[in-house]
């Protein structure tokens, strides 16, 4: 049987860049990985919230870092960023969900927090193909790239001007609790975290968490939120056995993927047959390429739950990674008929039909490509899966126009230029696509001649 050689990154639905690993620590940036079930917990937890801070969740983005530290952050245009680390070390849910509540209070009070025009510059650069285009991949010309690579010199400007005042902090705290009240939850979970934090108080500032650099904290806060937990009438209240659930499984997903296979086995030894364990078990073990133990692993959860989306996923995921395709689709199929909004595996569904190269198969993935490029028009790895199709079918207008939407999604706009120029003189004047292209050329055009202004 051919094997895919395994990748020690977190695939789950669309993998981490390879490249991502590839580069020196310093020099990666930051990496933002998508999987349905962590984008939907982290949802879960944010909407009451954002809806009690008069914020359509909608109107939210929220991107998912990997990074082992302790983050959160906010930037302009309502994005939230939360990182893996933050989610792995969380002992409750509701620490989630308080940092959520902190970083919403800093979206609705308007601190977005800047250095100058370090803002302004950081987004002319390559850091505005990654905060202004979530599906914008590294170019590995597979149609694998789904991580959002910001090179060292745009890093430390986005880490720069990440910094809130203490005035700032203080205000978000409030809203958060009031946040928190308004949605009866409790605040233990924002205080519990602040108080893991200020343990680190005494460390180097090289060896502090970001987020205790970025959200300078005070005896004061602390204070605070000491009272707002007396206060509060919901401070006993526990978490909810769904959330306790959710955030089990999320958490062993991420360590399954994320951490050694040791310390997986130390954290989910073979005695634990809790659904998380099993869980993070199966990961680790295909990370191993250890098929047999996996799909062991996994079965038993499939038999435990058989509707399950995202075990359905995984079960597609390793066995298109073990070269087969077709043996994946159904369960990738059944998967997205379970969670249709979740675009993350339908990505996965799109990739396997396209390398399957089945012809008859070809509309169903345009279909597909189409569902996801309604909410994430500028994914550059589902418009190169497009132009795959499009070529293979010998439509070399399309093929360029979708070539052009990749390049402009990655933030390449000189490429973009020049493969809808390409298209324009393909497709039929006047038809939607030649507007398209034409419309894409002088965008990409202006992008790009601002980006070379502010460099």
């Amino acid at each position: 049987m051919k094997k895919r050689p395994a990748r020690l990154i977190l695939r789950i639905t669309t993998l981490i860049a390879t490249l991502a690993f590839a580069l020196p620590a310093k020099a990666q940036g930051l990496n933002l990985i998508r999987d349905a079930e962590t984008e939907q917990a982290i949802r879960n937890y944010a909407t009451p919230v954002l809806q009690a801070a008069g914020i359509a969740p909608q109107s939210v983005d929220i991107f998912i870092v990997n990074d082992k530290s302790l983050n959160a952050f906010v930037t302009v245009g309502n994005r939230m960023f939360i990182n893996t680390g933050l989610i792995m070390k969380a002992n409750t849910p509701s620490e989630v969900i308080g940092v959520i509540a902190h970083e919403t209070g800093h979206i609705a009070g308007g601190h977005v927090a800047f250095r100058g025009d370090s803002v302004d510059k950081a987004i002319g650069t390559s850091i505005a193909s990654y905060l202004l285009g979530i599906g914008a991949a590294i170019a590995t010309g597979k149609g694998e790239a789904a991580a959002v690579i910001i090179g060292a010199g745009q890093g430390l400007a986005l880490r720069n001007f990440l910094s809130y005042t203490r005035q700032q902090e203080a205000a978000a705290d409030q809203a958060a609790v009031k946040y928190l009240q308004a949605t009866e939850q409790s605040p233990v979970g924002l205080r519990d975290f602040m108080s893991t934090l200020r343990g680190q108080e005494v460390l180097l500032s090289e060896n502090q968490d970001p987020y205790l650099r970025s959200h300078p904290l005070t005896q004061e806060r602390i204070n605070f939120l000491d009272n707002a937990v007396s206060q509060s009438p919901y401070a006993t209240k526990p978490d909810s056995p769904d959330a306790v659930y959710l955030h089990s499984r999320v958490r062993a997903k991420l360590i399954g993927f994320l951490e050694s296979s040791n310390q997986v086995a130390r954290k989910y030894p073979d005695e634990d047959t809790s659904i998380p364990a099993r869980y993070a078990r199966a990961i680790s073990y295909y990370r191993s390429t250890n098929l047999e133990k996996a799909t062991d692993e996994l079965d038993s959860l499939l038999a435990e739950l058989p509707e399950d989306p995202y075990f359905l996923e995984l079960k597609g995921q390793i066995l298109f990674e073990f070269a087969k395709g077709h043996e994946a689709l159904p369960y990738l199929e059944k998967a997205i008929e379970k969670a249709p909004e979740a675009d993350p595996i339908r990505m996965l569904l799109i990739r396997v039909l396209v390398e399957e190269n089945i012809p008859a198969e070809d509309d169903k993935a345009l279909e597909h490509i189409e569902k996801v490029l309604l909410a994430e028009p500028n994914n550059a790895s589902v418009w190169r899966q497009a132009a795959i199709i499009y070529g293979r079918r010998g439509d070399k207008g399309m093929t360029h126009l979708a070539l052009a939407e990749a390049a402009f999604g990655r933030g390449n706009f000189t490429e973009a230029m020049l493969q809808s120029g390409r298209a324009s003189e393909l497709l039929p004047k006047g038809s939607p696509a030649w507007l398209r292209a034409s419309d894409l050329n002088i965008t990409a055009d202006r992008r790009d001649k601002q980006r070379k202004k502010d460099s």
